[in-house]
């Protein structure tokens, strides 16, 4: 049944926690959370995306958990604590999952960044130590056409090193990929002593374990030792 016209043109007004900012607004009673955060208050890192729940780009926290804005109403936000993804950076600086997201390339168009980074952190927060996996689990949600996936969870893997306290840095391939052989097939691979692997057979010895004679025989530059 469609709703009513007094139903659509009805106003309501509801008081909130927004970023930790205690926040009174009126609305048209039909609209959405994620409609309210973008139109009523301004807020619009907060992203349409689908607008059925499926892609995650709308995702903010409520009351610390992920919730998707766009099927939420906003009259069903009284009292709650709403957080968007301009709370996420504090006086002292981005989030440490901005930070890392930054530094690993994990943003590229960046539309669905703000989904990742709140879902994120509302994993971190009950998790300070997730596998590889529960992060992959975490971030199933949302959906990202651009970065493949593998350096959004990297960002986070990176984060939560950095939250527990650890001196982590990002692994080099992540930074820079990974070089490729002669064959542009197989990957460089350090050969054990010194030197690279760069043909195909070398770097299927080094993969098997046994650094081909010809690698082993070298120097890097390609001279026979003296």
């Amino acid at each position: 049944m469609a709703p009513s016209n007094d139903f659509l043109r009805s106003k309501s007004s509801i008081s909130l926690h927004v970023n930790g900012e205690p926040v009174e607004v009126s609305f048209a009673s039909y609209k959405t959370l994620l409609e309210v955060l973008r139109e009523d208050l301004q807020l619009t890192g907060t992203k349409h995306g689908c607008e059925l729940g499926e892609c995650g780009a709308c995702a903010v926290l409520v009351d610390g958990r992920p919730v998707l804005s766009c099927l939420v109403l906003g009259l069903a936000c009284q009292g709650r604590a709403v957080e968007t993804v301009e709370g996420m950076a504090s006086a002292s600086g981005l989030h440490p999952l901005q930070k890392t997201f930054a530094e690993l390339g994990a943003a590229q168009c960046g539309y669905c960044t703000p989904g990742f980074l709140l879902t994120a952190q509302a994993l971190l927060d009950a998790n300070p130590s997730p596998t590889f996996r529960q992060i992959q689990e975490a971030l199933a949600g949302n959906i990202c056409r651009c970065t493949g996936y593998i350096k959004i969870y990297e960002a986070v893997e990176l984060a939560a090193a950095r939250l527990r306290g650890e001196d982590a840095s990002p692994r080099r391939e992540t930074l820079y990929g990974t070089d490729f052989d002669d064959s542009g097939l197989l990957p460089v691979l350090d050969a054990g002593n010194g030197s690279r692997a760069t043909s195909g057979s070398e770097t299927a010895a080094v993969l098997r374990g046994q650094p081909d004679r010809k690698t082993e025989n070298e120097k890097p530059d390609g001279r026979e030792p003296r």
